[in-house]
């Protein structure tokens, strides 16, 4: 399968045939890097990294990717960059592809990163917008398939809330991939509604399903993977923390939900969670709330349910994966 030139930007741009592809070339190079096998593919290239949120598991994946490819990288941080500010957005967009073979987009609106894509002629890779991480899915979905041998007909629930990236993007991968994806959440989180409809459309063609629900018990029940995320967003201002506790903590990840899901369940959380007071942020919340533990309970994030670490770790396998894809194997790869 070539994907050479092509942008990695949402996975609603792929279709499951070509998702599995990447799927597949992560853990071969994953297993070639466990074994100490070089794949240097992109040696003398190099990529843009543009960070208007900062993170470490997307900054580290893409780095080591790189270098593991034989490429440089150049990290741009929230104050290294004009892109929209002194520059437009079509303008950085022409100047990096002139120094680089790819460019990372990691920030806000989809539709930045979208007119990246339309002005650079080199490929764009999404490590994180507002509306969709696709960078993120694939990790999710190595993880699953390592897990359990398989994607196809897996029961996936996700807590919490769900109108955003995460949301989304969990919903587009299991339509994707045939999957049951079920959102579990007050009404005012479920994922919006156009997308959801697409979602069913692509769900309908795949053997998928897609249902939202607010009971916990029933969208806990038989669940394979119990998935959360943090309930505050990147950005978003401290005065929705005290809506958000109040309004979703009957969503917490906790030994109950757990009880309900699949006999062999297990826990994902894409990072950084907040499941004990080890953190600046966990503290202060503590103090001003009265709480320990947020969207996840201790309990759970480290019992033997949790793959978080791995899932962490295949962040940078799946990334790897997307780059040297894009940007052509060698036929001799």
């Amino acid at each position: 399968m070539n994907l050479k030139g092509r942008d990695f930007l949402k996975l609603l741009d792929f279709t499951g045939e070509e998702i599995t592809y990447l799927l597949d070339l992560a853990a071969d190079l994953k297993e070639k890097k466990k074994k100490g096998i070089a794949v240097k593919w992109h040696e003398g290239k190099n990529v843009a990294l543009i960070f208007e949120k900062t993170s470490t598991r997307t900054r580290c994946s893409f780095e080591v990717a790189a270098h593991d490819l034989g490429m440089g990288a150049t990290y741009l941080d929230p104050m290294g960059s004009q892109i929209g500010k002194k520059e437009s957005i079509a303008d950085t967009a022409r100047v990096l592809s002139g120094m680089y073979e790819g460019i990372e987009y990691r920030g806000y609106g989809q539709d930045i990163v979208e007119e990246l894509a339309k002005y650079a002629k080199v490929p764009v890779w999404n490590g994180l917008t507002n509306e969709f991480h696709p960078t993120q899915m694939l990790a999710d979905l190595l993880t699953i398939r390592e897990h359990f041998g398989y994607l196809k007909g897996i029961r996936f629930t996700y807590m919490g809330d769900a109108r955003y990236n995460m949301g989304n993007s969990l919903m587009v991968a299991c339509a994707k991939m045939g999957m049951h994806f079920t959102a579990c959440t007050a009404e005012k989180y479920f994922p919006d509604r156009k997308l959801v409809e697409e979602c069913e459309r692509i769900a309908a063609e795949t053997g998928a399903s897609v249902s939202l629900t607010e009971d916990v018990e029933t969208g806990a029940k038989g669940a394979d993977v119990v998935y959360t995320d943090v309930w505050v967003s990147m950005g978003e201002p401290d005065e929705v923390w005290e809506e958000r506790i109040k309004e979703l903590s009957p969503y917490q990840v906790n030994a109950r939900v757990m009880g309900c899901a699949g006999k062999n369940a297990v826990f994902m959380h894409c990072l950084p969670a907040f499941h004990d007071l080890d953190t600046k942020i966990g503290r202060e919340i503590s103090r001003k709330f009265g709480i320990t533990e947020m969207e996840v309970t201790d309990e759970v994030f480290e019992s033997e349910a949790s793959i978080v670490f791995e899932e962490a770790e295949n962040r940078m396998h799946t990334i790897k994966a997307v780059m040297a894809a894009t940007l052509g194997i060698p036929e001799n790869g």
